[in-house]
Parts: C-alpha cells; structure tokens; sequence
C-alpha cells in the first residue's frame, strides 16, 4: 500500500508532459552572455592558453550578464540550477517556477559548498589531519546554515575519493589515502550538512561524490582511466561511499573517470545493482558537469543521444549542464528507444527530495536578511580559527618553536601577505576582504615584526633579506602553492617546492638566523631539502579565512599543534603513488640491490601517514591484546612525558601476517584522539571486530582466515609497538 507522499508525487507525475517530466532531469547553469563573441568556456581556454590577459578575462567577466534562461524555466523545462548563490537570485527563479510555470513545481538549487560558504575552512585534506569527527560535523553544519541562508539545498560534498597519489590536484578536496578516514571524513560531514530533518530551513542535501575510485585516475592525471581488481576496488575505495550511504546521503555524483573500461556516468553495474540494489540507496544521482555528453570522448557511445540513453538506463536521475537529457529523451522515448518507465523513476526520485527538503510547502526558505545576518557571524569565524589549528601538522621543532612575544621577527615570501590566496581551491564563495594573511593577523595583534616578500621580478632579493634577517632574531618563511595549483585540473607532474623558493629558503638559511617554514599547500609536497635544513617546519595547508590568527596562535604557542597527516610526503615526485598500507613484494625494500625500491630515493618518506609533533611528548607503554567474543580488545598506555597539556591521536594498525591474497603491510583499523596534562598516563583502550579483519578472496568471497595477525598502536604509521597473536574466529 503507497504511502501518503508516495501517492502525492505519482500523482504529479502523472499530470506531467513528456517535457515537463525531462525538464525536471535537467539542472541548468546560468549562460554568460553579452560581454564576449566566443562561449565562456572558449573564453577561458584563451585565458589559460595566454591568448588573453587575466587581467582582460577579469574585464570582460565584469561586463557579463548571467542569462538563467528564464523562458525554459515558465514552459517547465529546468528542474534544478547549479551555481545560484544568493538568496535574492534563488528566491526570484524559485518565484517563477512556483508561480509562472503549470504545474508549479518549485527548483532545486546545487553548489560547491566544499570547505565553507562565505566562512571558508580549512581544505578537506588539511581538516582531515584533525583526526576528529565531531569537528568535520560542526564545519559542516556552519556551512549548511550560511549556505542555505544564500538559497542553497543541496552542496556537491562530501568527496571520498582515496587519493594515494599526491600528483592529482584534487587530493585537496578529501581526506587523504586512508580508507577508514575518508569513511569517517564523509559520514561526519553528510550528518552536518543535513542536519538532523531535512526539512528545517538550515539543512542541505549531502551529494557525495565522486563515484567510484576518482582518486586513484592513472598517473595522478585528472579525468584519467581508472583500472583495478574488483578486490581492490571493494577493499580500499568502495567503502568511503558507503559510510556517506549509511549516514544517509540523500545524493551522488558519480566519478568522470571510466572504470574499468565502463564510464562511471554509464556504469549500470556501479549506478543500479552496487549502489541501489545491494547498498539500498533511494536518493538521487547527479552527473558531473557536463559528464553525460563526454562519453562521446570515451568511445562508448556514438553521439549524445546514445549518451542520454546509456546514461539513464545506467541509472543518471539529473544532468549536469550538458543539456543531453534535454535534447534527446523526448525523441528516444517517442520512437521507444528508451522507456518512459525509466524516466517516471528518475523524475520521481528527484520529486521525492524536494518534497524532503521541505520545498512544496516552503519553496522560499530564505530571504536576503537572512542571508545578510548569517554569513561569517564571529562564532563561525572562531570556528573555522579552531579548525585551521586543528588541522595545522607540525612537521620539524628543533626547539625554535613556540616563539617568545620578545623575539623580533622577520617574514619573508609572498604567501604570507596574501589573504586571497589563503582560501585554497573549491571555495567559490570566498571573499578576499574576509580573509586574513599571516601579515594581517601580526597588524591586528601588535607583532612587531619585517616583512619582504623575498622574491622580487622572479629574483632573490639578497641585499634586502640581508638587511631584513640581520636585525631579527627569527625568520618566518612562507613558501608552497599558490591555491590554484591544486584542485580540479591541476594535476602536477612535479610536486616539489620551485626552484626560486629553494633559493629563497637557501638564501635565509646562511644569514644563520633560525628559519621557520610556513607551508601553504593543497597536496603532500616533495621537500627533502627543506626537511633537512630548515629547523622548524609547520604544514598550514591552505587554511581558510582565519589563516593568520590560526598560524600566529600556533607559532606562538596559544595552541599547541595536534594535527597529524592523512597523507604521505615523498622524498621525490618519482615515487608517487606513495602511501603507507602498499603491499609487501616478495623483495621488500631493503639494502640489497635486487629489492623493490628506487636507486635514486630512500626507502622511507620525509613524513610518513599519521604524523606530527607536539610541543610535549607522548610515550606509549604496556600494549595488550586479546581476543574476546567476535573482536579483539586493545589496550596500551599513553604518556604525556612532556611540560604542557597537550592532545595525541593514538592510532591501530593491523597486520594480517600469512594469507591467500597478499595483504597490506599495516591497515588502520581505529583511533581516538585524546587530552593529556603533563606527566599524566591514560589507558586507551579499542576494539577491532573480527569482520573488519577479512578480505575479499579470487571468487571474490569476503572470508577471514585462520592465522596470525599483528596489532600496531602508536603515534604514526612508522613508530609504534606491536603484538601478535593467533585468531581463528572461533
């Protein structure tokens, strides 16, 4: 028997047009028209291949007029928008489709919310170094609540790609290499941005995305192939998903990558039997931006009519911007290439979330008050100033740190006096003037400190460092990536530091003055050099708009740096993919010529997965483990051996010794992050189910198997004390 809301919306459908029922499939992104004779794309393609300026793009860009096609919206023909945020936008397309189109059906508005709305945190791969959830579901929180005040309800977020290769640009956007954290990463966050009821005025639909295995694209490269075994696949990347799945995801987006040979975009297996049939996911699917139509580029389909087919069939709901959907399912369903059945299910799933973010009834669900009062209150800017210390790795202390309110200090690099730049990628809807430099924040705190950007028309500038470092006592150096060096399209082939900073940080190194390094960055870097030399070094990330108040307050020892790496930092960008659970050879990396290893590199990373300092220490003791029911028990103490209070992140790793299929040297497996007063002893305690100890065997079988597993339990994947023992899962 068809509940209430169920009857409802069948019985929309069933008053609706063939037009009417595709123009809900299509989320529309606004033209851009009247400044320019070519397309916007063309436009920045002419940007990006230096036939025109920035300078020009930003000029012609100022005289756009942004076209929401406002006629297809009245005949019913748009069902969703992507990129509309603001509330005084939103409401007027919203007034047109309730009151002016026929059957009053109210849009759906999409965005970016990625890292922040106007409050911009910490990117993903910097916040995911806090090792806490319950900080990933209050950011994500803060973002739903300043977000939907601008007329949003639904963010392309969270993404849980395992990224295992620092050379992809989007390993910004997640939570690093590790399985188990981008699980916790995605779940933490679709809980925050949701809320606890859909339907309240403050909670947006979670899109999570990119499905599947976008972070592991060959090469590094974005866009590029993606081929493994099905094992793999269900063993390191599938899982993340389906934690966004379990915490009640209402949207996905699948991947732009093809999947063993399969666009993910046309992936009937991935799209309709995993994700639906066996996962029981009843919410939407959005493709990527314009995915549909480049299947045509894939070579699996001849044109986009045989694209819109493939794609619903597989089992798209929504497209993106290409307009395939628009232009081809009428004549596919009128001459019986595809079945309107088809997409009656496709219009009912995105119907029914509309109807669970409350929009039938409350389609305006914001104002531009509203949105005026909400955006970057102080208790969001305190907020997103915790994060970035959170999120803050201190990577080196050669007890330089933390800083004396007497020392004079001199700043050098171009970084540290640039506040637009401290928002990182995917965060659209920064703005500059909310943002604050390292240089901003020792203004408003009354540092007294010198500051030279150091490189000057691409020269060392070495008679002013000169004369800059010789009257301080420490030099503060900001060096890395400009954020649009990261992201989506901003793979890189070479991830260490350019050679103009390496001079730059060579050039302060011989004044003899103590250097402490500032690194802005949205991937692991390659930065053996500066490991080695440089005395202190702290990894900022690209911080968000509390950037230089979070620095200050970690160089100066307000806060005392917790964070640890979710990702690896290889010694060189030749070694990529390097990430900590690889599994063993049969020659393991060692001194021995015929090993697996590079002969150009040393074995081990400069900082490994899980790692970071304190300003105290921590000692771990008295490990034991055991068996009891259907889980092992864990227990070890932790020590703060240090002067200060201060938080450690005790992590699990778990070796399974001897089994049919070669298994990862450590996988992690749980851990806690806790608060110690000096000289204080605490015993943490965890617990590791037997199910989560198996794999996936040839038949593709998930077995666990007699034998001997080994527990590790420390500080970082590299430095912990083990145990062994025998389970037979009895």
């Amino acid at each position: 028997m068809m509940d209430v809301q169920t009857q409802k919306i069948e019985a929309l459908i069933g008053k609706m047009t063939l037009e009417e029922k595709i123009g809900q499939l299509q989320q529309c992104g606004p033209s851009l028209v009247g400044a320019f004779e070519v397309s916007f794309e063309e436009l920045l393609d002419m940007m990006f291949d230096g036939r025109i300026s920035q300078e020009e793009f930003g000029r012609l860009m100022s005289t756009a007029e942004k076209d929401f096609h406002e006629d297809d919206l009245r005949a019913g023909k748009i069902g969703s928008y992507n990129g509309v945020g603001d509330a005084l936008t939103a409401n007027r397309l919203q007034k047109i489709a309730v009151e002016e189109s026929r059957l009053g059906i109210p849009l759906l508005f999409g965005y970016d919310v990625i890292h922040g709305f106007r409050t911009v945190t910490p990117i993903p791969l910097a916040e995911s170094c806090a090792w806490e959830p319950e900080l990933w579901q209050k950011t994500a929180r803060m973002s739903a609540e300043e977000a939907t005040a601008a007329g949003i309800h639904m963010t392309f977020a969270p993404m849980v790609d395992v990224a295992k290769d620092a050379r992809w640009g989007r390993v910004s956007e997640g939570a690093g290499e590790d399985t188990l954290l981008n699980g916790d990463y995605g779940a933490a966050k679709v809980r925050g941005f949701q809320g606890e009821d859909l339907s309240q005025a403050d909670a947006m639909a979670a899109c999570l995305k990119h499905f599947a295995a976008y972070g592991a694209g060959e090469a590094g490269k974005d866009y590029n192939r993606v081929d493994m075994s099905a094992q793999r696949l269900w063993e390191e990347y599938l899982p993340a998903y389906k934690a966004c799945i379990d915490a009640g995801a209402r949207a996905v987006m699948p991947a732009f990558n093809d999947l063993n040979g399969v666009p993910c975009t046309v992936n009937e297996w991935l799209l309709r039997d995993v994700l639906r049939d066996e996962w029981g996911f009843d919410g939407i699917t959005v493709s990527d931006a314009n995915a549909i139509a480049e299947c045509v580029n894939h070579g699996v389909v001849v044109d986009r009519q045989a694209a819109a087919k493939e794609a619903l069939q597989a089992g798209i709901d929504m497209d993106m911007t290409s307009n395939v959907y628009a232009e081809n399912l009428a004549g596919l369903i009128e001459a019986g290439g595809v079945a309107e059945d088809l997409l009656d299910q496709a219009v009912y799933r995105i119907l029914k979330l509309k109807v669970e973010l409350g929009l039938f009834e409350h389609p305006y669900r914001t104002d531009e008050e509203k949105e005026k009062r909400t955006l970057v209150k102080p208790e969001y800017r305190a907020l997103a100033r915790e994060a970035a210390t959170k999120s803050m790795v201190l990577l080196k202390n050669e007890a330089i740190l933390p800083l004396n309110p007497q020392q004079k200090i001199a700043v050098f690099g171009a970084l540290a006096n640039d506040p637009g730049q401290m928002t990182g990628a995917w965060a659209i809807g920064a703005q500059e003037n909310d943002c604050v430099s390292l240089v901003q924040a020792m203004d408003a705190q009354g540092i007294s400190y010198a500051y030279h950007p150091g490189i000057v028309d691409g020269i060392v500038a070495m008679d002013e460092i000169n004369q800059f470092a010789e009257k301080a006592d420490v030099v503060i150096l900001a060096i890395g990536e400009q954020k649009e060096e990261s992201g989506e399209a901003a793979s890189k082939a070479d991830i260490s530091l350019p050679a103009i900073q390496l001079e730059l940080t060579e050039t302060l190194l011989r004044t003899g003055k103590p250097v402490i390094a500032v690194l802005f960055n949205g991937r692991p870097l390659a930065i053996p050099t500066v490991a080695e030399q440089v005395p202190a070094i702290l990894e900022a990330w690209h911080p968000g708009i509390e950037a230089g108040n979070a620095i200050l307050d970690i160089l100066y020892g307000a806060v005392n740096p917790s964070a640890k790496l979710t990702t690896t930092f290889p010694f060189a960008t030749g070694q990529c993919p390097l990430y900590y659970d690889h599994i063993s050879t049969g020659r393991p990396g060692g001194k021995s010529k015929f090993t697996s290893k590079y002969l150009d590199t040393p074995l081990e990373p400069v900082y490994p997965f899980g790692y970071g300092l304190s300003y105290t220490a921590f000692s771990y003791s008295n490990l034991q483990v055991e068996t009891s029911g259907d889980a092992v028990q864990l227990a070890v103490t932790v020590t703060n051996s240090g002067a200060r209070e201060g938080e450690e992140i005790v992590q699990c790793y778990v070796q399974d010794i001897v089994a049919k299929r070669a298994r990862p040297v450590k996988q992690l497996k749980a851990y806690q992050k806790v608060l110690l007063q000096p000289g204080e002893s605490i015993t943490i305690e965890f617990e590791v189910p037997f199910e989560k100890l198996g794999y996936y065997d040839q038949k593709m079988e998930y077995v666990l198997e007699v034998g001997e597993f080994a527990f590790f339990v420390g500080g970082n994947s590299r430095d912990n004390l083990s145990e062994t023992i025998h389970l037979s899962f009895i």
